[in-house]
Parts: structure tokens; sequence; C-alpha cells
């Protein structure tokens, strides 16, 4: 079992399924504490349980919406409270509603923008205190559509796009802090939010869900949807000590689908 992680405190938001659990658990398999939160209370204490008795590490989970600034604020202290430190920070939300520029109202806007950016301008701004001493990793989970724009999900495209601005931006000013932060961007990795998605298109194409995943599928090189334990593995390298050079970078774990250099 690689421990490269041991000893190390993390933080994983929304982490009660598909990427964030998958993250949480490759980070557990490698001796991290953890620090897991997600808006259902019971399942995240599930998944903070699980993890606990599999790997023999800390594992807390708290019920909590990302959406809210206060509640943000009570997480870092909770972090402070347990671990003092924290090594790693995976910043990580639900993905926001499909729908056309037209179709989506102010409110839609204004609830995405909180919860896909100014959740992750909240949480590196509360985190930084608790990794400016030793330094630490930061990884945000993004998308492909910061490359090639998902047709149907404009505030998608447009706020992912944004966390790839400010990753960049803090990777410069908090280099000197041994303080690196990068952006892993997903392609079509089997997860609920997928499922989710391809349903959508199905509805709005008059399709079925199979005769949409068979066409996704046709634009992947390597012939498949990929797992979340593929992405999770990339994400634990960057947020490990294995990672001592790579800070303001994007990721693609897509199978080879974005064809954009």
């Amino acid at each position: 079992m690689d421990l490269r992680l041991k000893g190390k405190k993390a933080v994983v938001t929304a982490s009660s399924k598909g990427l964030g659990r998958a993250i949480a658990e490759q980070l557990a398999a490698e001796g991290a504490s953890l620090l897991l939160c997600s808006r259902d209370e019971q399942a995240i204490c599930d998944v903070a349980a699980q993890l606990a008795q599999k790997y023999g590490v800390e594992a807390t989970g708290l019920g909590m919406d990302l959406s809210s600034p206060e509640q943000i604020s009570w997480l870092v202290q909770q972090a402070q409270d347990r671990f003092g430190q924290v090594d790693a920070l995976v910043c990580n939300a639900g993905g926001p509603p499909g729908g056309s520029f037209l179709s989506l109202d102010e409110e839609a806007w204004l609830h995405a923008i909180q919860l896909n950016l100014m959740s992750v301008v909240r949480l590196v701004k509360g985190f930084y205190p608790l990794m400016k001493e030793q330094g630490g990793r930061i990884v945000t989970i993004a998308s492909s559509s910061v490359k090639i724009p998902i047709p149907g999900l404009v505030l998608s495209n447009t706020l992912r796009t944004g966390l790839i601005g400010l990753m960049k931006t803090l990777s410069i000013e908090w280099g000197p802090d041994g303080i690196l932060l990068n952006t892993v961007c997903p392609g079509r990795i089997m997860t609920d939010r997928l499922i989710e998605l391809d349903s959508f298109n199905a509805s709005r194409q008059g399709k079925t869900v199979e005769d949409i995943q068979e066409n996704m599928i046709k634009d992947i090189p390597l012939g498949r949807y990929g797992e979340p334990e593929e992405l999770a593995s990339m994400a634990a390298y960057l947020l490990s000590p294995r990672n001592s050079y790579m800070t303001g970078s994007v990721f693609y774990v897509d199978g080879g689908m974005v064809k954009a250099i």
C-alpha cells in the first residue's frame, strides 16, 4: 500500500459520492487523515466511517452547504480545531443545472456563482492560514468544458473557466508560500452527474440515454467512459509530496476526448 500521504491532513468537499468520494478514498488509502463534507450529512458520515474502518485513518464527515459563506467559515474552523494545519484541500462541488442562456433566469446564475465559483474563493482564502507556514496542495475539480464548451451547459462553461483563472493567479501569488494549486478537469467520467447530463441531453434531443452514450463514446479515443478512481489517482498525485514542481496547471482526465492543443 502506498502511504505517501501518511500523516497529512486533507479536506475534501462534496465527497459523499462521485468524484469527491473517489478522491477521499484514494487519499485514505495513502494514509491521509480526512475531513469530509456534503449537503447530505448522513451520507457523508457513513462515508467517513467506512473509510476510517477500511484504511485505519482518522476521518470525519460534516453536513454543510458550500454555497453558504458562514458554513465554509465553520468548515475551516472545524479543520483548525481537529488538525491545526491542513496539507491538502480538494475544492469540489456539484455541477450547476443544464440549460441554454435564454432559458436560465438570474436566480439560477446567482446560485451557480455561489456554489461553483464563490465556494472555491472562500475555501482557498479560508484555508490559506492553515497552509502558509508549512506549504500545501490545492486541487480544484472543474470540467473539460474549460477547453471546449459543452452545449446546454452555459453555467458550467462560464464558471468552470473562471476557476482556471483563479487557480493560475493564486499559483503565482502563493508560490513563495509553497502552496501548489492545480485544476483537474474530468471528461466523461461515470458518475451520477454524468448520468444526469446524459438523461438531460437524451430528453432534449428526443433520444435514449444509450444513444447519447454511444455517440459520446465515438468521440473518445480510448473508446469508453472513465471511472472515478482514474481521476482520483491524478488528484492524489497532485495533492501529495510526489508533486513538488507543478502548479497553476490544468490536467484533463478525459480519455483523449479534448482534441484541442
